[in-house]
C-alpha cells in the first residue's frame, strides 16, 4: 500500500472533543496586583483548548457595590488588553506622586493668577425677563405701548 494523504478520522476527533469537556476548567482567576484604592485585580489567561483566545481580566472594587469606582490609568489599560503585563507597584507610586505634583502646582498658579471676584458684578446680573435686552424699537408685550409693564 503507498502512503497516501493523511486521513481524519471524524469518530475520533468527536470523541477527543467529547472527553476534553469533562475536564475541569478554571473558574477562579489568578490574583494579580491591587492599587493604591484597594482594588483588587484578576486574570485567567488564554486557553485555546477550550475556545478561550484572550484573557479574562477583571477587577473587585472595595465596596462590592460601587460600580462606578475610581481605578488608575494603568490598571484600565491592562483590563482592556492595551497593555500585556500588569503596572508594578513602582510604577503606580511614581505616576502618583506626578499626579499630585500637577494638582500642586495647578493650584499655586490658580492662587497667583487668578483674579478677585466682583461681589457687585455678580449682583448686577439679572434673571428672568429683565436678563433678555430691551430695544426701543419692540414692544416688551404683545398689544402694550413701548417698555410699558
Amino acid at each position: 500500500m503507498a502512503n497516501g494523504p493523511p486521513t481524519r478520522n471524524l469518530l475520533r476527533i468527536v470523541l477527543d472533543n467529547f472527553l476534553k469537556s469533562f475536564r475541569p476548567r478554571q473558574m477562579k482567576g489568578n490574583y494579580v496586583g491591587e492599587d493604591y484604592f484597594g482594588n483588587k485585580y484578576y486574570e485567567l489567561p488564554p486557553d485555546p483548548s477550550v475556545g478561550r483566545r484572550r484573557a479574562s481580566r477583571w477587577f473587585e472594587p472595595t465596596a462590592k457595590e460601587a460600580y462606578d469606582q475610581e481605578i488608575t490609568a494603568e490598571w484600565e489599560a491592562w483590563l482592556r488588553g492595551r497593555r500585556k503585563e500588569p503596572p508594578t507597584e513602582q510604577e503606580l507610586l511614581k505616576n502618583l506622586a506626578i499626579m499630585k505634583m500637577k494638582e500642586r502646582n495647578a493650584a499655586e498658579l490658580e492662587a497667583k493668577f487668578s483674579k478677585p471676584k466682583d461681589a457687585a458684578a455678580l449682583e448686577q446680573q439679572k434673571t428672568g425677563m429683565g436678563s433678555f435686552p430691551q430695544y426701543d424699537d419692540y414692544e416688551v408685550m404683545p398689544g402694550k405701548g413701548k417698555h410699558e409693564k
